[in-house]
């Protein structure tokens, strides 16, 4: 043993526990861009593979489909406008609306197209739209005589299972009429009929695995649904000839029959047509118009003969033809204002004025004569109007009382009159109708002409190899992202030191890059930091070294331990004391693994006496001491002896060991047991300064890893960090965690492999 100086003498080292230090909380990142880009990244095998998968599977899918063919037809919808009412209401709807449009549709999608159709070509003997003939076919493939064999061999053994594994029995194929019918509800659901948008144009498509049968079935559904207008509008016109013939029929006949009750009615009344009216009426009403002439011609006469009496003026008299009277009476007033001129001239004994007073005497006498002539004419008219005034009404009460005689056998006949008029009137205008009706051009136009009929397909419409591999592809870039997050949110190991923070507490002192065969050569994993001083490992042990050493309370005992085997403890442990060694630090690296001793094996010094021998008392700290000859930092192996160790380990001598080397040493690596397993760890790494976890990246699941932790508080030992050990550099480096820019190829010009 070579001769190392002795430490100054150090205060006390608290053993008391400490609380482990708790890292800054790591807020999560959530469902963000950059978190997607980075599953992406890490999972993009996945995400490529079903990228790949879903294209080439749907391409040989495409490939072993049946092709269907489907042909198209356009059909133009025009109703077509009618005069006739009585068709308006018969043939046609008002206006052509959404659901007028859809009521074709179903015209043409109707079960008695279909059946014509089927009929037609006869597709009850296609397997296509015969169901029964795929039973008839599948019955000789080879798989189901297999399971029908082997199913008559299980019979008797196993019925339930026999009968699971029996096909399904051949049905007996429908009868005729059944089976057209069949297939037409299979045709249906090869035809599909739709409306072009903002137009009156239907598009008929009829989809089959013949490209012949496709184009003609298109056609002839289109030539159908016209001819069935047609013979609609026939059977209407029909209809409406017969139904306005038996009204003309029936109106004829009302009018024959009223005609016959009228002429029955006036026989047994008595009563006869005038040119106008009834004859009584048309006497009454000629009677009372002579009455009423008679009637003025008497007043007037009584007006006259007043007029005369009362010697009215000569336009009175002169009005009512007393001409001559008017004449006399005019002398008799000039001989008048003669006899008074002259006797005022003269005097009365004057012998002209006895003249003149002759003169009047004798115009007095013919005024007197000519006015009771004139009044004897007029009185005589008077009576003579009088009287006939007397006659007419006489025969106007007679004729009344006749007409109240017959008064209601004439209500009755002007009813059957109107009646009569009525039911002419109607009858001219059902004549018209029907001249109309079968003068109508427009009704033997259909509402519906053929604008492009259906040609022969040259490419199938299903399955179409580009549609289905685009589709495939979405559809694997979808089942491939659900596939990523599946196996992020399923994957419970931890990948980053984010990942360590958030899911442990602990912040992450360090990422151990993984040794690779390739890179190692012949070196061992150990080794490989002596040797290579300034590679990335080298340099994550160095981190993982500043990590201890820059705490608030750096530690010189340190415990590395794991949650289970195969972590990379052991390794870990002796890169880290090779490492500070390499720094200059005195460093004792000590094997407390003693159930399975690994560093006595890895630094040659295999069988010697270690710790278990010092604590037994067998051996002295001097003899179980030993130098590393890479970088010279003395290590002592678990020892020769197989003994209980948790009792050694808790005994006196193991802190006084410790208490030794802390005085002696700078950095002492305590390489402890497993965690979960092993009650050792949890004793030593209470004694110890600080323990270290290691964890395996995407390897070690969290739960292990929190309840390893679990055990290591619970024992009171101060876990200060979490070291991610065997680390893939390429994959985190694509990982898109924050800590993968470590590895990027930036940093390569400070490492040197």
């Amino acid at each position: 043993m070579l001769d190392r100086p002795v430490a100054e003498p150090r205060p006390p080292v608290d053993r008391r526990p400490v609380s482990r230090p708790v890292a800054p909380p790591i807020e999560p990142e959530g469902l963000n861009l950059t978190a997607l880009l980075g599953a992406l990244r890490r999972r993009r095998t996945v995400l490529v593979a079903c990228l790949v998968l879903f294209p080439i599977l749907a391409l040989v899918a495409a490939k072993n489909l049946t092709p269907r063919y489907t042909a198209s037809s356009t059909v133009m919808f025009e109703p077509t406008e009618y005069a006739a009412r009585e068709l308006q209401s018969i043939l046609r709807d008002e206006s052509t609306t959404d659901a007028v449009l859809a009521s074709q549709i179903e015209i043409v999608k109707s079960l008695s197209v279909a059946r014509r159709i089927v009929a037609r070509f006869g597709l009850t003997e296609r397997r296509e739209f015969a169901w029964w003939l795929e039973d008839r076919d599948r019955a000789g493939t080879l798989p189901f005589r297999v399971r029908e064999r082997l199913a008559e061999r299980l019979q008797p053994v196993l019925p339930d299972l026999a009968e699971m594994i029996a096909p399904r029995p051949i049905a007996d194929p429908p009868p005729g009429e059944l089976a057209e019918i069949q297939a037409a509800e299979a045709l249906i659901g090869h035809l599909d009929v739709q409306v072009v948008r903002n137009s009156r144009v239907l598009q008929i498509r009829f989809t089959s695995e013949d490209p012949q049968l496709a184009a003609a079935a298109a056609n002839l559904a289109g030539e159908l649904y016209i001819s069935d207008q047609l013979d609609a509008k026939f059977n209407a016109v029909r209809r409406a000839n017969d139904w306005l013939d038996g009204r003309i029929a029936n109106l004829r006949a009302e009018v024959s029959r009223n005609e016959v009750q009228i002429a029955e009615l006036r026989q047994e009344a008595g009563l006869t047509r005038g040119v106008s009216a009834g004859l009584q009426t048309e006497q009454i009403s000629r009677i009372t118009q002579d009455l009423i002439e008679a009637r003025n011609q008497l007043a007037s006469a009584e007006a006259r003969l007043g007029a005369v009496r009362a010697g009215s003026g000569a336009a009175d008299l002169t009005a009512l033809g007393a001409a001559n009277l008017v004449t006399q009476r005019a002398a008799r007033d000039e001989a008048q204002r003669e006899l008074n001129r002259l006797s005022a001239v003269l005097g009365n004994g004057h012998p002209d004025v006895r003249a003149a007073a002759g003169r009047l005497a004798a115009a007095e006498r013919a005024v007197g004569a000519e006015t009771a002539r004139v009044g004897q004419a007029l009185d005589a008219e008077m009576r003579t109007a009088r009287a006939r005034v007397v006659s007419l009404e006489q025969s106007l009460s007679e004729q009344q009382e006749r007409l109240n005689r017959t008064q209601g056998a004439e209500i009755r006949i002007n009813a059957l009159e109107r009646e009569t008029e009525a039911a002419r009137s109607l009858l001219r205008a059902v004549l018209e109708r029907s001249q109309t009706t079968v003068s109508q051009t427009a009704i033997e136009k259909p509402d519906a002409r053929i604008l492009s009929p259906a040609t022969v397909p040259g490419v199938p419409s299903f399955p179409k190899p580009t549609l289905f591999v685009a589709a495939a592809l979405v559809l694997g870039a979808l089942f491939g992202l659900l596939l990523v997050w599946f196996l992020e949110q399923a994957d419970s190991t931890l990948r980053s030191g984010d990942e360590v923070r958030s899911a442990l507490g602990l912040p992450c002192l360090a990422l151990v890059p993984r040794l690779r065969r390739g890179i190692l050569g012949r070196m061992r994993a150990q080794d490989y930091v002596a040797h290579k001083p300034l590679s990335p490992f080298a340099e994550a042990m160095r981190t993982l070294r500043a990590s201890l050493w820059l705490g608030s309370d750096p530690p010189r005992v340190v415990v590395v331990t794991a949650a289970r085997p195969g972590e990379g403890k052991t390794t870990t442990a002796i890169s880290l004391a090779r490492s500070a060694a390499m720094n200059g630090e005195r460093v004792l690296l000590v094997d407390c693994d003693i159930r399975q001793p690994a560093i006595g094996r890895l630094m040659r010094a295999e069988g010697l006496p270690g710790v278990t021998d010092l604590l037994l008392g067998q051996a002295e700290f001097e003899t179980i001491l030993r130098r590393d000859h890479l970088t010279g930092l003395d290590f002592i192996p678990a020892g020769a002896a197989e003994v209980h160790s948790l009792g050694l380990f808790m005994s006196e001598g193991m802190a006084g060991l410790l208490e030794r080397v802390r005085r002696d040493y700078d950095l002492v690596v305590l390489d402890a047991p497993p965690a979960l397993a092993m009650a050792d760890a949890r004793v030593v790494s209470r004694l110890a300064d600080a323990t270290l976890l290691c964890v395996k990246w995407r390897d070690t699941p969290r739960s292990v890893v929190r309840n390893s932790l679990a055990l290591l508080e619970d024992a009171k030992a101060r876990v200060v960090g979490a070291a991610l050990t065997q680390v893939d550099a390429k994959l985190h480096r694509r990982s898109g965690y924050a800590d993968s820019e470590v590895y990027h190829p930036r940093y390569s010009g400070y490492f040197r492999e």
